[in-house]
C-alpha cells in the first residue's frame, strides 16, 4: 500500500505534457493506442505525463476499431489549435494545404509539431522547419519516410560527424510488393497491381505509388537532410514502374540482377544527382534480397562507409513508433528547455549534377531485325556514343526478329539519351524496347 501510495504521489508531482492529435485514420489510431498502452513506459522516459486532449475527426460517430472517450472528438480545428492548455500537435492526418495551414497555425501559437506527412515536408519542409526556428518549437517528421525505419534521425544524429555521398532507397512498399512478385512467381504488372490493391497494399488509384512519385517525396526529404541542402520535388528525375515488362525482370535475373524502384541521391564534388527509377542491382547488393512491402536504406559515408536501416515501411503500429518517437524527443526537450534549438536549416548551396556528369550503367531491351548488318549496326551506334558493352546475349522473338539484350560500361546520362535518340533512325528494323539503370557492379 505504501509503495503504491508512493507512486500515486510521484505521478501526482509528473509534469503533464497535453497533446493535440490531427486525424484518426490508421497512423492515428496507432498513435493513440501506443500512448494509452504504454504510458508507464513514456513516464520513465520522459519523467512526464502525457495525454492526447482533443482529436480532430471528421466523423466523430464513425464506428473505429478502437474505443475513445467520445468527448475527445472535435470537428473544430480551433479547438485544438488553439487550446492553451495543449502543448503539442500530432499531425496525421495527410494532405497539404489544409495540414500546412494548421502546423502553422500551430507553431505560431508556441505548440510544437511532429507530423508523417510526407507530401507536406517534400513541399514545404524548409519553411516551417524555419518558422518552428523562430518560434523556438521543434518539428519533427521521422514517419514521412520509411515509416518504422529511424532512418532521419540517423542521418541527423548518426551521420551528423560525417559526410554522406550516396544514398540508396526502397521507399514505397507496394511497388517492392509488385516487382518482388513479378521476379519470383513470373507474373505480370497487371496481375501484380490487381493482388497489390486486393490485399490493400495499393490504393484505387495507385498512380502515386507505380508512377514513383511517393517515392520522389520520400527522395526529395532524404537529400534535404542528407546533404544539408534544400531540394524541391521537382529535382527529383522520376520513372515509375508502369511499363515493366516481365521479359526485363527475367533477362535481368539472367544477367545476376534484381530489379528495384530505387530512390537515388547521390553527391559527389557537391554536385547532386536526385533520381526515382527501375534499377537493376546485383544479387549480391543487400538492397537485392529486400522483399515484399519492406523498405530499405542503404547509405554510403565517407568515413563509415556503407550501412543500411531496414524494416517496414508503412503500418499502424511501425508508422506510429516513429511518430510516437519524435513525441518522446519533444517531450525530453521541453523538460531540457531545449525546444528548436535542433533545428538546422539547410546551409549548403544547392549545385545539380548535369547530364554529363551523371554516370551509370545501362541495361537496355532492343526488338531488332533478325538479318545480317544488324549487329554491327548497333556496335557502331554505341561507339559513336563512347557507350561500350559489358554483356550482351541474343534472344529468339519470332521468325523474323530477335531481342538483344545489352549491359553496358559506365556511360553519362547525356550519351546515353543522345544514343536513345538516334538508334531507331540508324535502322527502322531496330526497336528500343526497354532501357533501365544498372547499380552495384556492371
Amino acid at each position: 500500500m505504501k509503495q503504491q501510495a508512493l507512486n500515486q504521489n510521484e505521478q501526482s508531482e509528473l509534469q503533464h505534457i497535453r497533446i493535440g492529435l490531427l486525424g484518426l485514420g490508421t497512423v492515428g489510431t496507432g498513435v493513440y493506442r501506443m500512448i494509452e498502452d504504454y504510458q508507464e513506459d513514456l513516464q520513465h522516459k520522459t519523467g512526464c505525463q502525457i495525454s492526447i486532449s482533443k482529436i480532430l475527426v471528421n466523423s466523430p460517430n464513425k464506428l473505429r476499431s478502437i474505443e475513445i472517450n467520445p468527448d475527445l472528438y472535435t470537428t473544430d480545428p480551433n479547438e485544438v489549435l488553439q487550446d492553451p492548455n495543449i502543448d503539442m500537435i500530432v499531425e496525421v492526418m495527410g494532405g497539404v494545404e489544409e495540414a500546412r495551414e494548421y502546423i502553422t497555425q500551430a507553431l505560431n501559437s508556441k505548440k510544437h509539431v511532429v507530423t508523417a506527412n510526407k507530401d507536406l515536408i517534400a513541399l514545404h519542409g524548409g519553411e516551417l522547419l524555419s518558422l518552428a526556428g523562430e518560434q523556438n518549437c521543434d518539428l519533427f517528421y521521422e514517419a514521412s519516410v520509411a515509416g518504422g525505419i529511424p532512418i532521419l534521425r540517423g542521418l541527423g544524429d548518426g551521420f551528423s560527424s560525417d559526410r554522406i555521398t550516396k544514398m540508396l532507397g526502397i521507399l514505397n512498399g507496394t511497388t517492392n510488393y509488385m516487382l518482388s512478385k513479378m521476379a519470383q512467381e513470373g507474373v505480370d504488372y497487371d496481375t501484380c497491381l490487381k493482388e497489390a490493391q486486393d490485399l490493400g497494399y495499393a490504393e484505387a488509384d495507385p498512380t502515386s505509388d507505380v508512377e514513383g512519385l511517393d517515392a520522389a517525396r520520400k527522395v526529395a526529404i532524404l537529400g534535404t537532410l542528407g546533404y544539408n541542402t534544400e531540394f524541391s520535388l521537382d529535382e527529383v528525375d522520376v520513372q515509375g514502374i508502369s511499363s515493366i515488362d516481365q521479359k526485363d525482370v527475367q533477362y535481368g535475373r539472367e544477367f545476376g540482377y534484381e530489379l528495384k524502384l530505387l530512390g537515388i541521391a547521390d553527391k559527389q564534388n557537391e554536385e547532386v544527382e536526385l533520381s526515382v527509377q527501375p534499377t537493376f542491382i546485383k544479387k549480391s547488393h543487400p538492397l537485392a534480397n529486400v522483399d515484399g512491402v519492406n523498405n530499405a536504406v542503404y547509405v554510403h559515408g565517407e568515413s563509415v562507409g556503407e550501412t543500411m536501416f531496414y524494416g517496414p515501411g508503412a503500418g499502424e503500429l511501425p508508422t506510429a513508433t516513429a511518430v510516437t518517437s519524435d513525441l518522446v524527443t519533444v517531450v525530453k526537450n521541453i523538460k531540457l528547455g531545449v525546444n528548436g534549438k535542433g533545428n538546422v536549416a539547410p546551409f549548403n548551396v544547392k549545385k545539380m549534377k548535369p547530364k554529363e556528369r551523371r554516370k551509370h550503367s545501362y541495361y537496355v531491351r532492343l526488338l531488332v531485325q533478325d538479318e545480317p548488318g544488324v549487329m554491327a549496326t548497333i556496335a557502331n551506334s554505341l561507339a559513336e556514343n563512347n557507350m561500350s558493352i559489358s554483356n550482351m546475349v541474343q534472344k529468339p522473338y519470332s521468325e523474323e526478329k530477335a531481342e538483344v539484350v545489352i549491359v553496358t560500361h559506365e556511360v553519362s546520362l547525356l550519351a546515353l539519351e543522345d544514343w536513345k535518340g538516334k538508334i531507331e533512325s540508324l535502322n527502322p528494323t531496330l526497336e528500343l524496347a526497354s532501357c533501365y539503370a544498372v547499380e552495384g557492379g556492371e
